[in-house]
């Protein structure tokens, strides 16, 4: 028996290293590029649109951003602004989906006459008769852009928004944190967060930050004043020379994801971190991002009767799929109940038995 595959989504025209998905209309969006070089490889954004095909989740390319000479690096997503992280700056881009009119069909309506006219539509869907839903019309536009990082080798490594998607923050290879209004892109704070590059961060209320950096240390923030920080520490011998560091903050849910050097890709349960999903070396390189599908909006449309999806990309250029099935025998979801009820359970009963327990 061979070794498991994911399948394949979508293969770019150039080296794949930022992720996101729109809930509202499902798109997924990709970006990458080959950088100012003169090599042949494009920068761009890609907008696809997923749709279910032959029983099978598919994604094809809706629209092509041109980004030039610069490549995209890291990208956020608020609403229908995407916050892109071009080289040392941060470019805002907004994007807008309409449905595609029918012309034929619009225009036949206005005709008086038999109704079964209009029959002639299905001459109009001849390329995409297996779809589920109208085809989008997609326009993008730039708006404002900032220099983020300003160390001698200036590039932003990551970009976040706050929740309610009036800040959004930046962090650098000199480890300097910095947070901006949207859209307009001022600059409303910035200080020094860790000894060298930031990994990424989070942005909360009240500019509430948490950063991690490749100085091994994890760190929250009060705007720029520090409230408590984590070191990395081991039970038993410490070896010095082992790079244990922080890499990543995301917000609590019920999967946790993993994309790894080595192009394999994992999905586990958040809370016990049992593994239910592992395809070694998927991408054959390191897996640049990776991203949930939604589970509002569109999502459980395109879900389907998996219990989650779960896409990665990575500098191979392809965009991989990973469902996980549905776990019909007791949906995870209840799984976290029940253990939620054991515990409280198990408390009232020591309680009542050791009445000094707690």
């Amino acid at each position: 028996m061979g070794p498991r595959r994911a399948p394949e989504l979508y293969r770019a025209p150039f080296p794949l290293l930022g992720l996101q998905v729109d809930p509202s209309t499902g798109l997924l969006i990709a970006a990458g590029g080959g950088g100012a070089a003169k090599a042949g490889i494009k920068n761009g954004v890609h907008f696809l649109q997923q749709e279910w095909i032959n029983g099978r989740l598919s994604a094809s390319l809706l629209h092509s951003h041109d980004t030039e000479t610069r490549v995209t690096m890291n990208l956020a997503l608020a609403g229908d602004i995407l916050a892109a992280g071009q080289d040392a700056h941060c470019q805002l881009l907004r994007f807008q989906a309409h449905q595609q009119v029918n012309k034929a069909e619009k225009a036949g309506s206005k005709k008086q006459g038999p109704r079964q006219r209009k029959g002639a539509a299905p001459a109009e869907k001849k390329c995409g008769a297996e779809t589920q839903h109208e085809g989008l019309e997609l326009r993008v536009e730039n708006l404002q852009a900032v220099q983020t990082d300003f160390s001698s080798d200036p590039l932003q490594k990551v970009v976040c928004f706050n929740h309610d998607n009036t800040l959004l923050a930046t962090g650098g290879t000199n480890g300097y944190v910095r947070v901006w209004k949207v859209p307009g892109l001022e600059k409303v704070l910035e200080f020094k967060a860790h000894e060298g590059e930031i990994e990424d961060l989070a942005l909360g209320p009240d500019v509430k930050l948490v950063t991690v950096g490749q100085d091994l240390k994890a760190s929250v923030w009060q705007k720029d004043q520090l409230v408590t920080q984590l070191h990395w520490q081991e039970n038993g011998p410490t070896i010095s020379s082992t790079p244990y560091y922080y890499q990543a903050c995301s917000e609590s849910g019920t999967f946790l994801g993993l994309g790894m050097v080595t192009g394999s890709v994992a999905i586990y349960i958040a809370f016990s971190l049992q593994c239910l999903y592992y395809v070694r070396e998927a991408h054959g390189i390191v897996v640049t991002d990776v991203a949930f599908l939604p589970e509002k909006g569109h999502g459980p449309e395109l879900l389907g009767s998996h219990e989650t999806a779960r896409f990665s990309v990575a500098v191979d250029s392809h965009c991989q799929l990973h469902l996980l099935p549905s776990l019909q025998s007791v949906p995870v979801r209840l799984l976290l109940l029940l253990c939620v009820g054991l515990i409280v359970v198990t408390t009232l009963l020591l309680q009542s038995v050791f009445p000094g327990f707690l």
